[in-house]
């Protein structure tokens, strides 16, 4: 099992403002990845980045608070936590970076990548 927490991410309507203010608050660092699409918030005393990923319409059937995880080996993670209770949710390629969605047990989200 080696899986890290690579980051923390909140779905907003409005990335760029919201990562603002959080990087206020916890003094951290704007990295804006994607045009306003996708905004990271780094430096925040030495623990995961927060991210901040734009999305049309936060939808009560989808947390908007979630972990970003990363592996070494992120193909065999995903089928350890499918085999552990995890469902597949999705898979996406975008912006030349692939992950995978799944839902823990409850139904929250989660994402696994390449590390």
């Amino acid at each position: 099992m080696a899986l890290t927490v690579e980051m923390i991410t909140f779905d907003t309507t409005d990335a760029p403002p919201l990562a603002a203010w959080w990087a206020r608050q916890l003094g951290g660092t704007v990295e804006d990845e994607s045009q306003g699409m996708f905004v990271v918030v780094k430096d925040v005393h030495g623990v995961a980045r927060l991210g901040f990923q734009a999305v049309p319409d936060p939808t009560p059937d989808k947390n908007r608070v979630h972990l970003d995880l990363t592996s070494d080996d992120a193909a065999a993670e995903v089928e350890r936590l499918v085999s552990e209770g995890a469902s597949l949710v999705a898979r996406h390629d975008e912006w030349g970076f692939a992950w995978t969605v799944l839902a823990d047990p409850e139904g929250n989200q989660f994402c696994v990548a390449q590390g």
